[in-house]
């Protein structure tokens, strides 16, 4: 998250100004397109359920406006509420079933583990090609 600091008309100020100004995070196309192919999953499940906003609002501790957001496809919707939402109405994640998910992370972990821990920034050979 990156802040500004702005003057009382809207310009930068100097450092030292009590006014800060959250900057609006863009996201990728792809981004807004995953978000909202998994609102509408749950907004579907949802509905299969027969399930009210209000009872799904109360399943999953969420307000009205959260569960809104999500079966929207809000991306400002924390990524723990999407995925609770998604596994109680039975939204399959990463295309497996919600009991094979332990399994999924195992090898992903196991995979990742086969991995450098630390990634250094290539170092490009020197052009001596004059």
């Amino acid at each position: 998250m990156s802040w500004i600091t702005l003057d009382s008309d809207g310009i930068p100020a100097l450092p030292g100004c009590e006014v800060l100004v959250r900057r609006p995070h863009s996201y990728s196309p792809e981004v807004l397109d995953a978000a909202r192919v998994l609102g509408l999953r749950i907004a579907e499940g949802r509905r299969l359920r027969r399930w009210t906003q209000a009872e799904l609002c109360e399943r999953a501790s969420v307000s009205s406006t959260t569960l809104r957001n999500a079966e929207r496809g809000e991306p400002t919707v924390a990524i723990g509420v999407m995925f609770e939402l998604a596994a109680l109405v039975g939204v399959e994640l990463f295309g497996v079933p919600a009991g094979q998910l332990s399994a999924l992370s195992a090898r992903e972990r196991d995979r990742l583990a086969v991995l450098p821990s630390r990634v250094y920034p290539r170092q490009e050979a020197p052009d001596d090609d004059f």
